[in-house]
């Protein structure tokens, strides 16, 4: 195992974009490499994403391996693991830290898999331990009740998917330059029985929550679906964009995609106010990095009236209609 060497993140990109959690594995990641006094590496996969090498090498990678082919143009996840895969067999890495998100969950497993090494999943933390120089990566588990830290001892490189804004994203520095190495993509080899079709996006209206600093988010209290439209106008009037705790998503009132907590998103905005939420610690975790927390309840025992910075006690119909009045 003493050949495995420096850290890596894998950079996400679609849709000709790359993705903010890159950014912040680089934060999680520049910690790991400083304290192991290994190097920083990031990878690309794709097509036409080199040009995103600069970016990180702006926020803290010395490295960037970057595999271009128009057959990566789109993500298959049997495609990008097996790139994955033969990258790691030859560069051979000590830590890979991919995202939780949808596409990073899917490539983290398989490339596992194929690897032959474990994964620890939605990951919110990862530490060194000096004694050891192992990979420790913390995650919530039994329903959020308890926060388990999970090691890889006897293979590597050890893997982990990080939650989405587990981490600050990494600051730039102007002028950091860095070292792109070239991996040949493999046609024969790197093949797919899954063929990809069209891409066709979800319609929803509003911010990404991942980009809102204001957030107004409904739970169970709201008693109906058409209690979220009252929501929107609050979100709409701060400019913000609307969430829901899981119980609503489950009624089928909203979209899974607005779910914040252990099983939806994580978000840290600047403001999150929570109207009919009762605040259990699954629903916390996914937002108690916010600067603010308002919360609206009638029942003052609440979790999330403990928790917050403002508890309003009261009815959200009373209470929302008020603040927009006062907002005009």
């Amino acid at each position: 195992m003493k050949d495995f060497k420096n850290v890596w993140i894998f950079a996400q990109t679609q849709h000709g974009k790359l993705s903010p959690t890159a950014y912040e594995l680089l934060t999680a990641g520049r910690q790991l490499a400083d304290d192991l006094g290994e190097k920083l590496c990031a990878v690309l996969l794709g097509h036409n994403v080199q040009p995103f090498a600069q970016d990180l090498f702006a926020c803290g990678a010395d490295i960037v391996y970057v595999c271009e082919s128009p057959a990566l143009e789109n993500y298959v996840d049997d495609i990008y693991a097996k790139v994955l895969a033969d990258m790691v067999a030859q560069y051979k890495p000590n830590k890979f830290l991919l995202p939780a998100t949808n596409l990073g969950r899917s490539l983290s497993a398989k490339t596992a898999v194929f690897v032959g090494t474990g994964l620890t999943a939605d990951a919110t933390e990862v530490k060194i331990n000096k004694e050891d120089g192992q990979l420790h990566a913390t995650r919530p588990t039994f329903g959020g009740n308890l926060m388990a830290t999970i090691t890889c001892a006897h293979t590597r490189p050890e893997m982990c998917s990080l939650r989405p804004m587990s981490y600050e994203k990494a600051p730039a520095k102007a002028g950091k330059k860095g070292e792109i190495i070239s991996f040949a993509f493999n046609p024969t080899k790197h093949t797919s029985l899954a063929k990809f079709l069209e891409f066709i996006k979800s319609e929803g209206t509003g911010l990404d929550l991942s980009e809102a600093s204001v957030i107004v988010a409904g739970g169970r209290g709201l008693g109906k679906p058409e209690g979220f439209e009252l929501l929107k106008k609050l979100a709409d009037r701060l400019g913000g964009a609307v969430a829901a705790s899981r119980a609503p998503v489950d009624k089928g009132w909203i979209d899974y995609r607005y779910q914040i907590g252990l099983t939806g998103r994580t978000v840290k905005p600047k403001l999150y106010i929570a109207c009919g939420i009762s605040g259990q610690i699954q629903h916390m975790a996914g937002m108690s990095g916010a600067d603010v927390i308002v919360a609206i309840n009638k029942d003052p025992q609440a979790p999330i009236m403990q928790v917050a910075n403002y508890a309003v006690q009261g009815d959200l119909y009373d209470v929302v209609p008020a603040m927009l009045e006062a907002l005009k």
